[in-house]
This record gives structure tokens, C-alpha cells and sequence, in this order.
């Protein structure tokens, strides 16, 4: 067995998130079912990704694995007219990005197949995720043309209460009054970046950054900041929020569609093992 990665993207509006669901259309059951139609394998490959998003979030940069038999690669060849060299495993990767162009939905492609260094986890070698959560002030509303991935709101934001209450969230804490809990996982988390920007089209843009994010979390943190902007909180509010480590219902969870998953970023190959156990580990504050 071999491990290879798959960089993709897709446009989360359909689906039920990623995580394959029964009765249910999520990226996936999409994408592994394509990979086993493709290379005929049944049942198909299983895929490890590097961050499940929720339902009706996009990606541009997702990342996933999957372990395989080399010798599966050989389905993508397909007939050929006169005898040739056999292709060898990066050719027959980019063949198979270019069959699931026929075969995958419009709203998931695959943007790139490699053959993964040794001790490569999509999951637990990644360094961090990068989100950009994007929002349209303008009176007359959204540009009806990015309605799916950019989040009207009907009242003026103040950019600068904003940042000086992200600034307060920064750094290791336990965010579980930003999460929603799942049995057994940890909701201690390191953010690393949170900041509000106007890009050139005049949208205010959230860039948040963190080695890993729990259930909801990046949500839970914009929709605690919508109330700072507009007034109705002061900007140390979140802050206090993320103290008590109790889930606020005044922290309103931000709408999915303005979330898209921007980028996975790993280590160099060296250091792919280590950064695993890491990640691995039982997090405690200061641990």
C-alpha cells in the first residue's frame, strides 16, 4: 500500500458537509465514490481529510489522503492504440485527476494527485488551516453574482471594535465556549490569527488561523464579533466569553456559506512524523 494526497476544492452549498453521511450528500461520499468508479475498486477508498467542514461551507484548499495499491492507478490508463513504456505513477496521477473531471459533480474538483512523502497525515501532520469568512456591508445587499459565498449583513460593522476584541481571543486556550462539543475530543485549541480586513471590493474579510479547530468554532468566533461591530456587545465580551469556557447563547453562530477553508499547511517532509505525535497528544493548558 501506498499513501497519496489529493488537493481539492468545492463549493459547499449542497452538501451536507464532509463527512460521508448516510442519506445524505456530503463531499466524502462524492469523492469516494468517484475514486471507486474511476479505479474500479469496490468497495471505494476511504479518505482521511485535513479539516471536516460543516454543511454549506466552502473549500480552495482542502486536503485529504488516501492509501491505495499502487498497481489500482493502472484503471486510469485506459486502452491504447500501440504498444508503450508503462506509465509511471506521477503520469498515472495526473490521469486520474483529469478522469474525475468527468466523473465528479461540478461543485468538487480535485486539483491535484501525488504520491505523499513518508509519515504524511492530512490530518495530523498539518501546521495549521486558514478560513477567510467574507461579508458584504452594502446597503442595497450583496452582489447577487457571490450570494454563496458572501455573507450579507444589514447593519454597518466597525472593523476596529472587531479587531481589538479578536485580539483578546489570540494564543492556546480551551475554546469551548466557542465549540460544540463532541464526546471525547478536546476543545483546547491555538489561535493564531484572527483579523478583519477590506479587500479591494470593499468586503470585510475575517482571515482566522489555528493549528486545528473544533466543531463550529471559526462560526461561533465571527458571530461573537458581528455583535462587537455593530454595538451591541463591548469588545471585551468576547473575551470574557472565551474565559467562562461555557457555551454563551448570546454568541450567535455566524451563517455557513461566507466560511470557506483557504489553506492546509504542513512541514517540511522531515518533520511529518514528529508533528503527528504532536498532534496526537492529550492537549492540557500549558502542557
Amino acid at each position: 500500500m501506498a499513501r497519496f494526497r489529493l488537493d481539492l476544492a468545492y463549493e459547499g452549498t449542497e452538501f451536507s458537509g464532509w463527512a460521508r453521511q448516510p442519506g445524505r450528500r456530503t463531499v466524502q461520499g462524492e469523492l469516494e465514490a468517484a475514486l471507486g468508479r474511476v479505479l474500479r475498486l469496490d468497495p471505494p477508498p476511504t479518505l482521511t481529510v485535513a479539516g471536516r467542514t460543516d454543511a454549506g461551507v466552502h473549500a480552495r484548499g482542502q486536503v485529504c489522503h488516501l492509501d491505495l495499491d499502487p498497481e489500482a492507478l493502472r484503471a486510469v490508463e485506459g486502452h491504447r492504440g500501440s504498444p508503450t513504456e508503462p506509465m509511471g505513477v506521477a503520469e498515472r496521477l495526473s490521469a486520474l485527476t483529469r478522469r474525475l473531471v468527468g466523473v465528479l459533480p461540478p461543485d468538487i474538483r480535485v486539483r491535484a494527485a501525488t504520491e505523499a512523502p513518508e509519515g504524511f497525515d492530512a490530518r495530523f501532520s498539518a501546521l495549521f488551516r486558514r478560513y477567510a469568512y467574507r461579508v458584504s456591508e452594502a446597503p442595497g445587499g450583496g452582489d447577487p453574482l457571490r450570494r454563496r459565498e458572501v455573507l450579507w449583513y444589514p447593519r454597518p460593522l466597525d472593523m476596529d471594535r472587531m479587531n481589538a476584541a479578536a485580539a483578546r481571543l489570540l494564543g492556546e486556550h480551551d475554546f469551548a465556549a466557542f465549540c460544540k462539543r463532541r464526546d471525547g475530543a478536546t476543545t483546547i485549541r491555538e489561535l493564531q490569527r484572527l483579523e478583519w480586513e477590506r479587500d479591494e471590493g470593499g468586503l470585510l474579510v475575517a482571515t482566522v488561523v489555528a493549528d486545528a479547530f473544533c466543531h463550529s468554532m471559526v462560526r461561533a468566533l465571527v458571530g461573537s464579533l458581528f455583535a462587537v461591530g455593530e454595538g451591541q456587545r463591548p469588545v471585551e465580551w468576547p473575551g470574557e466569553v472565551l474565559v467562562s469556557a461555557v457555551r454563551d447563547p448570546g454568541v450567535n453562530v455566524a451563517p455557513a456559506h461566507g466560511l470557506c477553508l483557504e489553506e492546509v499547511r504542513y512541514p517540511d517532509p522531515a518533520h511529518f512524523t514528529r508533528r503527528a505525535e504532536l498532534t496526537r497528544r492529550v492537549r492540557t493548558l500549558g502542557g
